[in-house]
């Protein structure tokens, strides 16, 4: 018998999906976590009752937060993955010839062993123990204190600011994250809804301004996120997004990102404009 598996996106909006069959369902250490197997967008993975993918829409929101940045950069080596514990960012980053090495911390292990277990096309990278990529299972935020001047590309694929995820949005994360960037480096976080988490998103921008020379966000549309439009803040070193154009190939597949949306997608909304903080 089908059930339906509900978020509550604010206090006033809810997004449901009819569930043919729910695979797993128990807490972890950190979080309770769902997975289940949709009608509309297939296998889903929810964590704390708050939809993170999905196997029909998932590579709306890796390819952003992956190439994105990665083709912003012009020789991205050494890539560090903060969260992205379902494995879709690390599958997009070693996808990258130039991408040398990519270091994922997860701070929970069951989401990684789920998903290599339930979403198979989504952990493909880690279930095939591919060789540019090291999963180390801990504290990511305690992991970025720790480095300095090593990454080229930092990429925050957290949860919602709450519970383990809540912070990898205060100041000082993003000053350790300036830190471990090499001197032309660069670093992306998805930061929610530019629509319904205003607050969140001026005040993450405002840090991150505070420590990067160039700050900038972009969005993308992705159906099961809060209001279907989600945005990104990007911090870098040298490399703006504004003035980007392409260096090198893209030399593989993708089914969103292209060199167009890289341009178009830094091209905001007036009402989102409007609240950002200016230097």
């Amino acid at each position: 018998m089908s059930q339906w598996i509900t978020e509550e996106q604010t206090p006033h909006l809810r997004l449901s999906a009819e569930a043919e069959e729910v695979l797993y369902s128990g807490e972890s250490e950190f979080q309770k976590i769902e997975v289940f197997k949709s009608k509309e967008y297939g296998m889903m993975l929810a964590l704390d009752g708050v939809f993170q993918t999905s196997e029909r829409e998932e590579f709306i929101y890796h390819e952003m937060i992956a190439h994105v940045p990665l083709f912003l950069h012009k020789n991205p080596e050494r890539v560090l993955i903060i969260g992205g514990g379902d494995g879709g960012v690390a599958r997009e980053c070693v996808r990258h010839d130039c991408v040398k090495e990519v270091t994922m911390v997860e701070i929970d292990g069951k989401v990684v062993e789920l998903a290599k277990q339930y979403l198979p096309t989504i952990s493909k990278a880690m279930n095939e123990n591919h060789p540019k990529l090291t999963v180390k299972i801990g504290d990511g935020i305690g992991f970025m204190a720790e480095q300095e001047d090593y990454y080229d590309v930092i990429i925050v694929d957290c949860s919602d600011p709450i519970g383990p995820g809540e912070g990898l949005f205060t100041e000082e994360f993003y000053q350790n994250t300036m830190n471990a960037l090499k001197k032309d480096g660069l670093f992306v976080q998805q930061t929610e809804s530019p629509m319904l988490h205003q607050p969140l998103v001026e005040k993450v921008f405002g840090y991150v301004q505070r420590h990067f020379p160039i700050t900038r966000l972009y969005t993308a549309f992705i159906p099961i996120y809060p209001a279907g439009m989600h945005c990104f803040t990007i911090g870098s070193k040298t490399y703006d997004p504004l003035t980007w154009e392409p260096n090198r190939e893209q030399n593989f597949e993708t089914k969103y990102y292209n060199y167009g949306i890289q341009k178009a997608a830094f091209a905001l909304p007036n009402f989102v404009k409007a609240y950002l903080p200016k230097k």
